[in-house]
Order: structure tokens, then sequence, then C-alpha cells
């Protein structure tokens, strides 16, 4: 009897602890968020009004480039390594093989990027005329590469990456105030925002290695190309993902000017600040998520159920709050010169309840549930979609097109994950599982 009471103390304990922690990274990554939301609303209003439409649909066509090559560069390992990272978190040894195999592939693939950029660059004219903007922006690869986020999230130490986000926001957001003051100045705004992340991803570098003790050693090839197989099939759903989200901006820019970029990437920037609300939950209880699976199949997805009863209903709330006054909204923060970003946003309003449900269905369940494929077909069916849809609708609609694009996509996505995880045995609705 003492023995089992002493059991029972020590799961009681234990489960103590991860709730703590569990709580201690939602509260981390909510100041993060907070703090996310709090300095671009100081910097979003000033820079639309001060750079103009076209400059500012420039350096979102811009932002929209390089984008592929952070997703090059990330090659899924923010889920696969940090999936690694919270399994092996008490070994040493393994920890330094991941951190040492991941960031290796990472440089390499930072360094084909870089190629790969300068040949866009200067093999198109729609790029080369404004080439300084284009590699000024890519320092937010190099950055991000730097920047182990995997890390952090696996080993559940939301806390640094809440400093580190923050202090690299702080200095962007002190520096456009003192350095852009008009339009010519919009060459500015990509290389302070590269600065503030190449800072930040060296001083994260520091704290891996001082907190945790993790060293950087070469690793055989045969573990490298472990790791990258790994990642294989997250970072194809990462290339899919973008066929759908930063293509849309990138298939806009194509076929229409900077000024129409410009009213779609502003709208949708209220869309995606809102989105954004549910990140710090998705990416606290990912790596808890993983190892509650690991431990128990059933007590994961009841958690997952939770959690979506908990949070969706308020999703839902915003995203109707976004349908009623997305008017108001886009003259307060915008400005009148963006009156055509209303419709972008009134039709893109309920995607921040259907991308909750897509990350809990997908992220969160498939992944956990080792549903790769599964996961990679439908974002890749989604793409191809969203390229068909993007062709017929931008050259008739523009703006419009775009957005009634990226909401069908999304809508078809999130009921096709739901419908795979029901008939593969995942019965999400229930909370039941069966030959799983």
């Amino acid at each position: 009897m003492e023995r089992i009471d002493l059991l029972a103390k020590v799961k009681s304990f234990v489960n103590t602890e991860e709730k703590k922690r569990l709580l201690a990274n939602f509260f981390s990554l909510s100041i993060l968020q907070g703090a996310n939301y709090i300095l671009p609303l100081v910097t979003f209003p000033y820079l639309v009004r001060v750079l103009g439409v076209e400059n500012f649909g420039l350096l979102s066509f811009a932002t929209a480039t390089i984008a592929y090559f952070q997703i090059i560069t990330d090659y899924g390992f923010n889920l696969t390594a940090t999936r690694e990272i919270s399994i092996h978190r008490n070994n040493k040894e393994k920890l330094n093989e991941i951190f040492s195999s991941v960031m290796t592939i990472k440089v390499l693939l930072m360094m084909v990027s870089f190629i790969l950029l300068t040949i866009l660059v200067f093999s198109f004219n729609k790029f080369a005329k404004d080439w300084p903007v284009y590699y000024l922006t890519f320092g937010m690869v190099i950055g991000q590469v730097l920047f182990p986020v995997w890390f952090f999230q696996g080993m559940e130490r939301m806390k640094y990456i809440t400093y580190l986000n923050i202090l690299a926001k702080t200095i962007f957001t002190i520096a456009i105030f003192f350095f852009v003051k008009e339009k010519k100045d919009y060459y500015l705004v990509p290389l302070l925002n590269s600065i503030g992340f190449i800072i930040v991803g060296f001083w994260s570098l520091i704290i891996v290695k001082r907190t945790f003790d993790i060293h950087f050693k070469l690793q055989s090839y045969k573990t490298i190309v472990y790791h990258l197989k790994e990642g294989w099939h997250v970072f194809i759903s990462n290339i899919a993902v973008s066929l759908y989200t930063v293509s849309t901006t990138f298939i806009l820019g194509l076929f229409t000017n900077n000024r129409v970029v410009g009213y779609y990437a502003a709208g949708e920037k209220i869309i995606q600040a809102v989105q954004g609300l549910f990140n710090p939950i998705s990416q606290s209880i990912y790596p808890y998520i993983s190892k509650k699976i690991h431990q128990s199949k059933i007590e994961g997805l009841r958690f997952i159920r939770k959690v979506t009863l908990l949070f969706g209903m308020g999703m839902f709330t915003i995203s109707l709050f976004l349908f009623i006054f997305s008017e108001p909204l886009v003259t307060v923060l915008l400005g009148l010169e963006y009156f055509h970003s209303i419709i972008v946003v009134k039709i893109l309003s309920f995607l921040p309840f259907i991308i909750f449900l897509s990350n809990i269905f997908g992220i969160q369940t498939m992944l956990n549930f080792d549903r790769k494929k599964t996961f990679s077909r439908i974002l890749i069916a989604g793409s191809i979609i969203n390229l068909i849809l993007s062709i017929l609708l931008v050259p008739i609609y523009q703006h419009i097109g775009s957005a009634i694009s990226v909401l069908l996509v999304e809508t078809f996505i999130t009921s096709t994950m739901l419908l795979c995880l029901q008939k593969s045995g995942i019965n999400f609705i229930k909370g039941e599982l069966k030959n799983v």
C-alpha cells in the first residue's frame, strides 16, 4: 500500500510539473504574442501612410518572395526537430547530435537559397530594378537560420523565444520611427528588420551554449541524411502551404502591380494579426501533445479536443467581429488610401477560425498521430487548387480574386483533414480511437 501511495504521489507530482511547464510556456508565448501585436500595431499604421500603397506593395512582394527561402531553410524542423528535442531532452549526447545536424542542414540550405535568389534577381527585370530590396530582405533568412526556435520549443523553454523576439521587434520598432521619415526611405524597412533578426539569432546561439551546454559538432553523412528524411514530409507540406499563402501575394504581384499588391497585403496583414492569437497556444501545446500521445494516444486525443472546445468559440467570435467591423478597422488602421482593402478583410474575416481548426486537425493531431503523408497530400491538393483559382481569378478580379481563392482553399483543407481523421480511425468528434 505504501509503495502504491508513493507511486501515486510521484505521478501526481510529475503531472503537476508538466502542467506548470505548459502554463509557463503558454504565458511566455502569450507575452510574446502581445508584443507581436502591440509593436506592429504602432509601426503598421505609420508605415502604410509614410510609404504609400506602391512602396508598401513592393515591400510586401519582396517579403513574399523571400518567404520561399525561409520555407526552404526551415525544412520542417520547427515541427520534426521540436519533437525530437522534446523526446530526447534528457540525453545530452542526442541533443548535441540533433542540434548540430539541424544547424548544418539549415546553413547549407541558406547558401543554396542565396544562390537561387541571385539567379532570380538578375534573370528578370521585375526583380532586377529593385534588387537591393530583395537582398536586404534576405537578412531575415539569415537571422531565422541562426535562431533555433525548434530547440527552445522542444526543451519547453519558451521564455527565451519570448525575450529574444521581443528584443528584435523592439529594435525594429524604435529604428523605424528614427530613420523612416518619407517614401524614399522604404529600403530601410527590410534593412532594419534584418538587422534585428540577425542580432537575436547570434544571441540565441550564445544562450544555447551557455544555458544548455550544447556544442556544435560535425555529424556523419548518415546522421545528416536521417534528419533530412525526418523533415521531408513536413517540408513538402510547408512548400504546399506556401503555394496558397505566400504564393497568393507573389502571383498577385506577377499579374498586377505594386499598388494592387499593397491593397491586398494591407488587408491580409490585419487578418494575420488576428490569426496569430492562437500561435502561443499552438506552440506551447505541440511538444506537450507529442509527449502525451507518446505515453497514451487516447489521453492525447482528449487533450486536443479540450483545447478545441476551449478556444474554438473565441476564434469564431473574433472572426465574426472582423466581418462586421471591417470598414472602420481598415479606415482607422490604414487610412482612406486603402479603401480597396476593406473587401479583402471582409472576405478573409473567417480565416482565423478556419485556420484554428486546420491547425488542430493537421499539426496537432495528424502530425502527432504520424499521419504525415495524408497531411502532405491534403496540403498539396490545396496548393494545386489555389494555383488554378489564382490564375483564373486574379487577372479578372485582382486583389478580390486572391482573397476568394485563399478562403475557398483554406475551407477545403480544413474540412478534408477532419474527414481523413474520421476515416483513419481517429474519431475527433467523439474522442475515440479505432485500430490506431
